[in-house]
Order: C-alpha cells, then sequence, then structure tokens
C-alpha cells in the first residue's frame, strides 16, 4: 500500500470547511446584518440605537476576528482558489447545476468585494459609528446606490445557492427529494434576502420607514 493511499485528502476538507464557512458564520453573519439593518425600516432613530447597541457588545474585537473576518478571509481566498482551478462548460452543457455553478463563483466575488468594501467604509474609516444620516449620504449617489443594490443581490443569491450546495456537500440532503427541498430553501432563503436588503436600501434612499408604526402602537 502507497504512503499516499492512506494520506487524507487536504483539499476535500479545505472545501467542506470552505462550504461550512460559507454558512456558519459569514451566513449567518450576513443574516444577523441585514437584520439590524432592518431597524432602517422603523426609523432613523432606531437604527442608529441599534448600531450603537452593536458597538458595546462584550469582547467585540474577538468576536469579529474570530468569528467573522477571518472565516470570511478563508471562504473568499479558498473560494477564489476554487474558481480560478475550475473550468465552465456552460457553452457546452447548459444544464442548470452549470449555471448555478458558473454564476456563485461570480456571484462570489463580486460579494467579497461589496462586502470588503462596506467594511471598509462602514467599520473602519467610520470604527463603527457611521449612522442613518451617513449612509442615506451615500446611498444619495446613484453609482454607491448602484453598486450597493448590486452587491446585496449577489450575496443573497450567493448565499441561497451556497445553502443548497451545503446540504448536498454534508450528506444532510442525500437523496433527490431531499436535494429538490435543499434547493428549494435555498431559492427561498435568496429571495427573502434579497427583498429585504432592497427595502433598507430604499429606506436609506428614501427616508423611507414603513414600520414606524411599531412606535407610535406601544
Amino acid at each position: 500500500m502507497s504512503a499516499t493511499a492512506t494520506r487524507p485528502d487536504s483539499s476535500y476538507l479545505f472545501r467542506k470547511l470552505h462550504s461550512l464557512t460559507g454558512i456558519v458564520p459569514v451566513g449567518a453573519f450576513l443574516a444577523e446584518h441585514f437584520w439590524s439593518n432592518s431597524a432602517a425600516l422603523v426609523s432613523a432613530q432606531k437604527y442608529d440605537e441599534t448600531s450603537q447597541t452593536l458597538q458595546t457588545i462584550p469582547f467585540r474585537l474577538i468576536v469579529e476576528w474570530g468569528f467573522i473576518f477571518l472565516p470570511l478571509l478563508y471562504h473568499a481566498g479558498y473560494g477564489i482558489y476554487i474558481w480560478w482551478q475550475g473550468k465552465s462548460n456552460v457553452s457546452a452543457y447548459p444544464w442548470v447545476k452549470n449555471w448555478l455553478f458558473t454564476s456563485q463563483r461570480y456571484t462570489g466575488l463580486i460579494a467579497f468585494v461589496y462586502i470588503a468594501w462596506h467594511l471598509y467604509t462602514e467599520r473602519w474609516l467610520t470604527h463603527g459609528t457611521s449612522t442613518y444620516a451617513t449612509v442615506a449620504q451615500d446611498m444619495a449617489n446613484p453609482w454607491y446606490l448602484t453598486f450597493f443594490l448590486i452587491g446585496v443581490l449577489a450575496s443573497s443569491f450567493h448565499l441561497g445557492v451556497g445553502i443548497w450546495n451545503f446540504l448536498c456537500k454534508w450528506g444532510l440532503a442525500a437523496t433527490v427529494r431531499a436535494q429538490r427541498a435543499a434547493g428549494q430553501l435555498g431559492v427561498l432563503v435568496g429571495v427573502v434576502f434579497s427583498l429585504v436588503g432592497v427595502l433598507i436600501i430604499l429606506s436609506f434612499r428614501f427616508n423611507w420607514h414603513p414600520f414606524a408604526g411599531y412606535i407610535t402602537s406601544k
């Protein structure tokens, strides 16, 4: 028996870890980010209060680097490596899975640029002190607005396909029926995240607060 026969396949482990970090914690971070930013749909004051509360989380830097930034860098870095090594054959075999494979790679690149730029401008440059007014001012720029819309849609699509991919790769959706259900779940997540993300952006752009009644009703 050769020495390579018992050697663990590192690429297999790296790919499994890449799939996992796409859901936890990167996907969880995206969900939390959308949830906290949805406070803008209530009022500008509610958004500012939520943003300030997030800055007071105990051990915030440890949480951010250990559970967000480093896993995000790994997921993005290894994702780019997979994209670089992979070969698209959608023109020769235009099947749904091939299109999903190609689309996920490109939306992953867009999502990484979007998230990196968002963290740089809203986290590092402002030290986490951005307010509803400052974000609304950014959204007044049509190029900035377009960039955010594309980034939100790409991130939502990438997460939706990633959920389906994760469930299949980890054996949680082994049968054809289960894989179909996993695909439907991925579509649902992608659509819901896209809708919520666009609504949040519109709130900043038009000073729109459709859930302002939550405050007056108390």
